[in-house]
């Protein structure tokens, strides 16, 4: 006899006059997830209120997507501009985003979706609500029909404060209630043009500004010292195909070429490309180790696989997968604590381990073999699912910094690209990772000062996700201290 499974049921009194003004709609989300109950609280509190589109200015108000289009995607910066979609504006490195075609981007058609700094970025299709502050290394990138551009009026409010409040508990609750659509959901302009925007006074809206600018100030210049560091080892080792313009303009040599004897097992031409031998062959013209003799290949070794036993926070602890470990905030499932650390607890990894993303498909912007760090208390503190090949350093034999700077560096992921196994699902493997070339500099203080680049970049990365969680939280507060 099959027992019968219980079923939970969340019942939520609904107050009459409340349904009106949601429009006579009738689907439950808004009133059992709380969008309702949020703006009846901000109306009825005891401060001042402006709706959204009193607060912006420029293109439809200064609260608008844009039109679909076709987007036609090219492979060198002189003929493209930086494109970002609702996923990848999430992420933390922006320097290798796709680039859409520069004659569609600033045609009449499309040139009002170039971003400007202190624009609020909100997610309206899919992954409805989620948020990103427009940062100087964003200015002049386009943004596609599926991000919802907030553009403020700094003379009516801070861009700081309006970003804080939109992400915050109370700004998200109230942005996504207003969610359409069966499968795909989506929002639209209209939808949030009247939310209401709390003002607390210009010390307080002046403070959780100054906390979102300094972030912005410091992840850009976290993108610029880690752009630079995988320049400067490319540059002083003579490495070809820094950029992937140069490495895509060289494809004709992988289109056809014969092989009497290599160093790599599997018989498919990706793993004898001829591009990926001139950057072995310059690596070799030098100073050199394989990666396998400065790694523990213990870590590199390990995967185990397990179940998806969720649990509340108190009782879990936060399980990155691929995806979101690109994220400047990465957010994760919440996994049973005991049963995930008792299986290994390799799951949590030392910090300044370079994780990889081992699996996926090989799109150039896909993230199959990109590179990330862990750093800092918040990233030591979450687990890493099995997808993610862990490479920890072995004391004193390279800087952590300088060997993820290579890594992460065009021909670093060229390398790795290289050595993909599988059909259609790609896979780096233990037995191949290890013997990757890596380039090593004959003045070590030099190989040092790089990976202390580094170092300092994911300290300000790290500094700038406080201050982003501060202003949020700062915000919140301030609201519901007010109320």
């Amino acid at each position: 006899m099959v027992p019968k499974r219980e079923c939970r049921v969340k019942i939520k009194e609904v107050p009459f006059n409340w349904i009106p003004r949601w429009g006579y709609r009738l689907d439950v989300e808004p009133f059992v997830g709380g969008s309702v109950e949020t703006r009846v609280y901000l109306e009825n509190a005891p401060y001042p209120k402006e709706p959204l589109h009193d607060l912006t200015a420029g293109y439809n108000g200064g609260i608008f997507n844009g039109p679909m289009f076709r987007r036609n995607y090219v492979k060198s910066p002189e003929h493209g501009v930086p494109f970002l979609t609702s996923g990848s504006m999430l992420r933390a490195d922006l320097s290798d985003v796709s680039l859409l075609r520069r004659k569609d981007a600033e045609s009449p058609k499309l040139s009002y979706l170039r971003l400007t700094k202190g624009t609020t970025l909100i997610s309206c299709s899919g992954s409805i609500g989620r948020t990103v502050y427009t940062r100087p290394d964003m200015e002049g990138m386009w943004a596609s029909q599926d991000i919802m551009k907030v553009v403020p009026d700094p003379a009516k409010v801070p861009p700081g404060y309006l970003f804080a409040f939109l992400s915050s508990k109370f700004g998200i609750s109230m942005v996504t209630s207003g969610t359409y659509g069966a499968i795909i959901q989506h929002i639209e302009p209209e939808h949030i043009a009247n939310l209401p925007v709390p003002r607390l006074g210009a010390e307080k809206e002046g403070h959780v500004h100054v906390l979102m600018e300094t972030a912005s100030e410091s992840l850009a210049q976290y993108q610029r010292l880690i752009d630079e560091a995988s320049f400067e080892i490319c540059s002083e080792r003579s490495l070809p195909f820094v950029t992937a313009a140069q490495w895509n303009a060289v494809a004709p040599l992988d289109l056809s070429f014969s092989v009497r004897a290599s160093e790599s097992e599997p018989l498919r031409a990706l793993n004898h490309s001829r591009r990926a031998h001139v950057i072995k062959d310059a690596i070799r013209s030098g100073p050199w180790c394989e990666l396998g003799d400065v790694i523990d290949l213990s870590w590199l070794r390990w995967r185990v696989m397990f179940k998806r036993m969720d649990c509340e926070p108190e009782h879990g602890i936060e399980v990155i997968t691929q995806r979101p470990l690109f994220h400047l905030i990465p957010e994760g499932r919440w996994i049973s604590k005991k049963y995930l650390l008792n299986l290994s607890p390799r799951f949590v990894v030392p910090e300044r381990t370079i994780l990889i993303a081992k699996q996926g498909t090989l799109g150039e912007n896909e993230l199959y073999c990109q590179a990330e760090l862990v750093f800092g208390a918040r990233a030591i503190a979450r687990a890493y699912s099995d997808h993610c090949m862990r490479v920890v350093v072995k004391d004193g034999a390279i800087h952590p910094g300088y060997l993820f700077a290579f890594l992460g560096s065009e021909p670093g992921f060229r390398l790795l690209r290289s050595l993909s196994e599988g059909s259609k699902q790609q896979d780096l493997h233990w037995r191949t990772v290890p013997h990757i070339p890596v380039p090593r500099l004959t003045d070590r203080a030099r190989e040092e000062g790089i990976g202390e680049k580094v170092m300092k970049a994911y300290q300000l990365r790290s500094e700038a996700v406080d201050r982003i969680i501060e202003a949020q939280e700062t915000c919140e507060e301030a609201i519901e201290e007010v109320a």
